[in-house]
């Protein structure tokens, strides 16, 4: 017998959410909502520490209609996990409890180490675990890189670089000025080359790359109009391909981007620091090519719901 359970991922650019029905043993999870609405809740984090009230009120905002949703569906439990601009602020417990008593969630702050297990264990859902896997889960204040072999997972890092970090960092024309992208390319290198030890490069053979930059750049690639999870399931980018994306996207102005079919408006601001992070993480483990993923996170935290 299958489970419904809601999970919400107030994220740093974005606050997500999934109920679905799941068999306790993972062999099957069948959607029945999935929404997701950029809200920017790190905006300003990596400089102030602090998460702003306006963020947060846009944030509250969403998950009054995402608590009517879950209430509605009757999925139970209802959890929340908070990443990374929640674990880097100062305010951030004080907002986590904000949810949890205004919105009747369970909210959790994740660890990155947390964050990482729980992407690799949604990425790699349904999939053959056979090989040494990447997955890169490029967010907006952290991207996680994980590798695992099977079940059982040799190396992970949660790094603090992400599209709303790296954008506020570099990016201050429009469009983005070549030393600026140049910038922002090194910051994510340096970033990279810290956080993984360079004998761990040469181990994954596959990648697998989830959140909202890879299934953009896979939508961009398709020309998607309107979006379709379906055929953003699977699609194979090339890193050759997101390289000329890059060079096609950082031409643009933020609002001619926001007009590109595949791409979200409320993403066109961030989408050029996302394809550095996953052209980098690419680049840095040897690998030519990735396969785009609409199960991550939050698959992964109901999977464990469920079995737990």
């Amino acid at each position: 017998m299958t489970r419904r359970v809601a999970v919400v991922d107030v994220g740093t650019n974005s606050t997500r959410l999934l109920v679905a029905d799941v068999a306790p043993d993972g062999s099957a999870i069948g959607e029945v909502v999935r929404r997701s609405r950029v809200t920017r809740l790190g905006e300003g984090v990596d400089a102030t520490g602090r998460l702003a009230d306006a963020a947060m009120a846009r944030v509250h905002g969403v998950l009054d209609e995402y608590a009517a949703l879950i209430a509605q569906t009757g999925a139970q439990p209802a959890v929340a996990v908070l990443t990374s601009a929640v674990r880097d602020a100062a305010n951030g417990p004080e907002f986590a409890a904000a949810i949890r008593d205004r919105h009747g969630l369970d909210a959790r702050v994740l660890s990155g180490d947390e964050e990482a297990r729980l992407a690799y264990l949604g990425a790699t859902w349904n999939r053959s675990r056979g090989a040494p896997i990447l997955v890169v889960d490029v967010g907006g204040g952290s991207t996680e890189l994980v590798i695992g072999e099977g079940d059982a997972l040799r190396f992970h890092v949660s790094t603090q670089a992400g599209v709303v970090r790296q954008t506020e960092r570099h990016i201050a024309h429009d469009p983005p000025a070549e030393h600026e992208l140049q910038s922002l390319t090194d910051d994510v290198r340096r970033v990279y080359a810290t956080a993984v030890p360079h004998p761990m490069t040469y181990v994954p053979q596959a990648a697998i790359a989830v959140a909202g930059t890879a299934t953009s750049l896979a939508a961009i690639d398709l020309e998607l109009e309107p979006y379709d999870p379906r055929r953003v399931e699977g699609h194979v980018l090339e890193r050759a391909t997101c390289e000329m994306l890059l060079a096609r996207l950082a031409g643009m102005t933020i609002e001619e981007r926001r007009r590109l079919p595949g791409l979200h408006p409320d993403r066109a601001p961030v989408i050029l620091a996302g394809a550095v992070l996953l052209i980098e993480a690419l680049r840095l483990f040897r690998l030519e090519r990735c396969e785009v993923s609409e199960h991550d996170l939050m698959y992964g935290t109901a999977l464990e719901i469920a079995a737990g």
